[in-house]
């Protein structure tokens, strides 16, 4: 949560809003946000799940620890999933590539471009030529 909280001013530059969603009590929230020093960072919602309803809505409940998995969500002002990621335990979560798909969508969606591997906003996109397809 930290690092989403760093770049908290940069999701709302792009027009999103985050929000962190466990199946932690609203008591354990309570006790994060007075001792944890990251806690007074995190400017966005922090949701409780106990019965893993959501979780198991987006399919990242997992039974066993009855938990979600670490995952990743960008849902557009329509409530379309544009992306999603479910990392492994062992594996932190990219703020940076997160912002980078954001800006991706919204620069697809401005110009009918794509965002290529290692676009970066400001750099050109792909036309997208349907034409050439299965030619090589």
């Amino acid at each position: 949560m930290a690092a989403v909280a760093a770049h908290y001013r940069d999701f709302l530059r792009l027009g999103a809003y985050p929000l962190a969603i466990s199946t932690d009590s609203v008591y354990s929230h309570k006790v994060f946000a007075e001792v944890s020093p990251s806690a007074a960072t995190v400017q966005y919602p922090l949701l409780s799940d106990r019965s893993g309803a959501i979780g198991r809505s987006y399919g990242v409940w997992d039974p066993k620890t009855g938990a979600f998995y670490r995952s990743t969500f960008i849902i557009d002002p329509l409530g379309r999933v544009r992306y999603y990621s479910v990392y492994p335990r062992e594996v932190g979560r990219s703020v940076e590539e997160i912002l980078r798909t954001l800006a991706g969508i919204q620069y697809g969606e401005l110009t009918g471009e794509g965002a290529p591997a290692g676009w970066q906003p400001g750099m050109p996109g792909l036309k997208r030529d349907f034409s050439k397809a299965g030619t090589i």
